[in-house]
């Protein structure tokens, strides 16, 4: 009797993983053909079961974020975030959010949890300078792209940022970067239409 409890046991969890995979597939491919309903609703009947799971709720927060549905975003990249406390990319998936909509704040305090363990953290750098950048605090963030251009000096996102930064106060120097970035990426859109400014 206990044999056959055991193999029904491993049948159901064989069963319950093949679910939980074609859920998955299904919901790639509603992505990749840019259904973001369909692809949220293939992996409800998995959530129903498993509400605490982290990768689960990283998804569902990624794809409600593509599908421009912020709060329900925050909801699940909190859940992540709360299953495992030290994840970026749940936290980073919550700065997305936020910069959204608007709440620069809540971003910044994000960020700065972030850099905090990581000083150098590309991406939490790169959203603190765009919070600051947003608020306005224009000094403050030309300090975290030159702090990040000190570790990457030809790195184009941070060269573009520091660029787009300075321009209302030194054209000049800012079109001098801006040429800089078009040797680096010859095809910069942001670089070509401030050039022809």
């Amino acid at each position: 009797m206990k044999k056959i409890a055991l193999i029904s046991m491993i049948l159901a969890t064989f069963v319950s993983a093949l679910d939980i995979q074609k859920a998955y597939y299904k919901s790639y491919n509603y992505e990749k053909m840019g259904d973001y309903k369909d692809s949220i609703k293939s992996l409800i009947p998995v959530y129903k079961k498993f509400p605490k799971g982290y990768t689960l709720n990283l998804r569902l927060g990624y794809l409600f974020f593509l599908e421009k549905k912020y709060n329900n975003s925050i909801e699940h990249y909190k859940k992540a975030a709360n299953i495992v406390p030290y994840s970026v990319e749940a936290k980073f998936g919550l700065i997305k959010n936020y910069l959204k909509k608007g709440k620069f704040d809540n971003a910044l305090t994000i960020t700065n949890s972030i850099i905090k363990m990581d000083y150098y953290n590309y991406y939490g750098n790169y959203y603190q300078l765009i919070a600051l950048k947003q608020k306005g605090q224009r000094d403050d963030a030309i300090k975290v792209a030159n702090k990040m251009l000190a570790l990457y000096p030809t790195d184009v996102m941070y060269l573009q940022e520091l660029a787009k930064l300075i321009y209302e106060k030194d054209k000049k120097k800012a079109k001098k970067l801006f040429e800089d970035i078009l040797i680096l990426d010859p095809n910069n859109v942001a670089a070509k239409e401030y050039l022809n400014r």
